[in-house]
């Protein structure tokens, strides 16, 4: 399709921005999230190659992704924050949107939120938005006791569309009482139950991490943005050191997100129509070519625990209405808090996991830096930036949220296309419709080991994790090692516990394993 086909509500990109800035560095600011993402927004602006004046006044929608300290009920903010996190970006940029919208939780919620903004303004229900997150964990943990603190505090009022945290479906009643809830180690299930698929070794499949990841580090060195620029091999990524400790098995501390950050990113999208008005120009323009947005089951009711399936599906259903495959690809950008978010969109779409093709375009999570439910923003900058250089390719950003329970796709591309709407509708009703594993929220008896993993404490103090199924019905549950239980640790420290034999007893709502019965 040519330019002046187009229908002028055709949504475009045509702006992004990224801004940073580490502690102990020369034009160290001690900036707020609110100034990192008006930063952000600031060069988004400018990027358009329009008058950024002009373009910020034409905003009529806003929407800013959670920071962490407002993405649960509760959390304490050191240094204070916005009651309106959107309104003050948007205020200190010049603009006076007429909807705000605060996103939920998950790092989905970047290119999430992309697909639904290019879609409200392809209906023509908007013409301008601005999308922008920012997190300044490093700079609140830094100041938070200091004398001389910030005072990051504001009030602005106005409207406010605040969807809520999201978090329901995120963690259950029985991960709660066996105190499930940190991202390590429920990833690391995953990453264990997929070993144990894969019948690798625990030497092996370490050596895989470190390939894996060993590229990301050669990125991020070379990304002004990176918390942690600094390149590392694929050995030194995954051997326990004094600095490189083992948080969950089989993860070091060097490959898991990172999240003492100062990061922002922004998105700037139109519609045609306004993007000729203002006088964007066309080689600033980037368009969304396939898109998808799907939820995984709930952790425990999911048939295979070494797999996201859902994940995989939004990426094929992205590139099939984008009309490419993976090897038409000149970017590509997946999710990387933990291993297993790469390793799983890779399996299903046939992408290699050996190093030898680029999977990240920042640096990747724990070496880019992890600023929340932020991070994709900065993939798609990085994106739209790759697609300009090289006209006529195609790029694709994959974006997690929760424990592989949230997935968002978007493939880019400088090329002109009318805007399609996906099918997630319908791809959602099929996942949803399998039925779940049946499970034991008590558990009593002899019992498979499905997946485990055992979490290592500053202290020294270890605690055994496992997913098993009963003997007696096949039904699955969750359950912990007891205090001390240094047999049923010895048992998970074997080279493969997967398919070991353990006997599970239920005291309350919570299941311990032990080796004996």
């Amino acid at each position: 399709m040519t330019l002046p086909d187009l229908d002028p509500r055709t949504p475009v990109i045509v702006g992004v921005g990224q801004a940073s800035e580490r502690i102990g560095e020369p034009g160290y600011r001690r900036l707020s999230p609110v100034e990192l993402a008006a930063a952000a927004a600031r060069e988004a602006l400018a990027d358009t190659g329009a008058d950024a004046a002009a373009v910020a006044a034409a905003v009529d929608t806003v929407a800013g992704v959670r920071q962490f300290e407002i993405s649960a009920p509760g959390v304490p903010s050191p240094l204070g924050r916005s009651d309106n996190y959107p309104r003050s970006v948007a205020g200190r940029v010049g603009a006076d949107p007429r909807r705000a919208i605060l996103e939920v939780v998950g790092g989905q919620a970047p290119q999430h939120l992309v697909n639904e903004l290019a879609g409200t303004i392809a209906a023509g229900s908007a013409e301008v938005a601005l999308i922008f997150g920012s997190e300044a964990i490093s700079t609140v943990g830094h100041l938070a006791g200091a004398p001389d603190r910030p005072d990051f505090g504001e009030t602005v009022g106005g409207d406010l569309e605040d969807r809520g945290y999201g978090l329901e479906g995120l963690v259950s009643p029985v991960q709660l009482a066996h105190r499930l809830m940190d991202a390590p180690s429920q990833y690391a299930l995953f990453d264990n139950a997929r070993r144990a698929r894969l019948g690798q070794s625990r030497q092996e499949y370490a050596a895989g991490m470190g390939a894996l990841f060993a590229p990301f580090t050669k990125v991020a060195a070379a990304n002004p943005h990176a918390a942690a620029p600094t390149e590392r091999g694929a050995r030194e990524l995954v051997t326990p050191t004094e600095t490189n400790r083992i948080i969950a098995e089989p993860y070091t501390r060097y490959i898991v997100a990172r999240e003492k950050v100062n990061q922002g990113a922004a998105v700037l999208l139109m519609s045609v129509a306004a993007a000729r008005r203002l006088g964007v120009p066309q080689e600033r323009w980037v368009f969304l070519h396939g898109h998808a947005d799907l939820r995984e089951r709930d952790l425990l009711d999911r048939p295979d625990l070494g797999a996201g399936p859902a994940a995989v599906t939004a990426a094929r259903h992205a590139l099939e209405q984008a009309g490419v495959g993976v090897d038409d690809l000149e970017a590509v950008d997946l999710y990387s808090c933990f291993p297993i978010a790469v390793t799983n969109v890779c399996d299903g779409l046939g992408l290699p996991v050996d190093g030898s093709r680029e999977l990240t375009l920042t640096g990747g999570l724990p070496f880019f830096g992890g600023p929340g439910n932020n991070y994709s923003m900065h993939a798609v900058a990085e994106v739209v930036h790759r697609m300009r250089a090289l006209p006529g390719s195609y790029g694709m950003v994959g974006a997690n949220g929760g424990s592989l329970s949230k997935y968002s796709v978007g493939v880019y591309s400088t090329t002109a296309v009318p805007w399609r709407p996906d099918r997630s509708a319908e791809l959602q009703a099929e996942i949803d419709s399998a039925p779940p594993v049946e499970q034991a929220a008590t558990a009593d008896g002899w019992a498979t080991i499905e997946t485990y993993t055992v979490k290592h404490r500053r202290s020294g103090k270890r605690t055994g994790i496992v997913v098993g199924r009963l003997e007696a019905d096949g039904r699955r549950f969750l359950a912990v090692t007891a205090d001390g239980d240094e047999a049923a640790l010895g048992l998970l420290a074997a080279e493969q516990p997967v398919g070991g034999r353990v006997y599970v007893r239920s005291s309350g709502p919570v299941n311990q394993v032990t080796v004996n019965g």
